[in-house]
């Protein structure tokens, strides 16, 4: 306390100077209605910069949830998209022209391998949420693999990029049908094989879903034709097709279940064994 009163006594000078100039420093803010102006202007400023960067902070901490929220409401307005009938009077994107009767899982990568021969992923939902084996999996770029193995809450992809993977495919503009394969080379490109020579294709053509097959719906996007070669022993096309999407840059995807391929499937069984 002594050295209290000591420093007090000391500075006394100082501390009279510094009260008197607040004091009118005080005065003239107050009876300048300019200078008030300008005091107040700083303050906010100040003060609005400090909110800036809290809320800045905020919002960086639940960009999770708002992902989350934006990837269920993607997920929900693709669903409407899909149950739409194709009229004149709406246009929908060619990956989703014509597909009816399905749903959607949202559903997130949370593990995703390119740089070997069979290449799977791994994302976090599994049957908790209705996947099952043989369901398609999608994003909005175009298609991603099929549903391979599901626990209750996981379930990994068989990747495009796999070379045991094999899908129905298609020339979108002339409907001529191929099976997608890898080859093993390039994350980037996928090969359609067995595509007759009647079949007009051309560098930058789309290739699409085909009709056949009980996992996707047709029309859902691929890529597009990057080079044609002719195959010295089957004397059929093979297409070099670039992919829409970047395999090695995956996030939230989207499992399709048709609600039709149950169906369809007991019905053909019942077929082979009628014959």
């Amino acid at each position: 306390m002594q050295q209290i009163f000591s420093f007090l006594l000391k500075n006394s000078y100082r501390i009279l100077f510094l009260l008197l100039l607040f004091l009118s420093l005080g005065l003239t803010v107050q009876s300048h209605s300019y200078h008030k102006s300008k005091i107040i202007s700083s303050a906010n400023f100040f003060t609005g910069g400090i909110y800036q960067r809290i809320n800045n902070i905020n919002e960086y901490f639940h960009l999770k949830s708002q992902n989350d929220e934006l990837a269920k409401e993607n997920a929900r307005l693709k669903s409407i998209l899909f149950n739409l009938k194709d009229t004149t009077k709406i246009h929908f994107p060619d990956s989703i022209l014509g597909v009816k009767k399905n749903e959607l899982i949202v559903s997130k990568v949370i593990h995703n391998s390119y740089n070997v021969h069979e290449n799977f992923l791994t994302i976090n939902t599994g049957s908790k949420s209705g996947v099952k084996t043989d369901m398609g999996v999608i994003n909005s770029a175009g298609i991603i693999g099929i549903i391979d193995k599901v626990t209750p809450n996981y379930a990994t992809v068989i990747s495009i990029l796999n070379i045991q993977s094999k899908i129905n495919a298609k020339i979108k503009k002339s409907n001529h049908f191929g099976s997608l394969i890898w080859n093993g080379k390039n994350t980037g490109y996928v090969q359609l094989i067995d595509v007759p020579r009647l079949a007009g294709v051309r560098k930058g053509d789309t290739i699409v879903t085909g009709g056949q097959s009980h996992i996707f719906p047709e029309n859902i996007g691929i890529g597009t034709i990057d080079k044609v070669y002719i195959d010295n022993e089957t004397n059929y096309y093979t297409l070099d097709v670039k992919l829409f999407n970047d395999m090695t840059n995956l996030g939230y995807v989207y499992i399709i279940k048709s609600k039709d391929r149950e169906e369809i499937i007991n019905l053909e069984k019942q077929s082979n064994k009628d014959e």
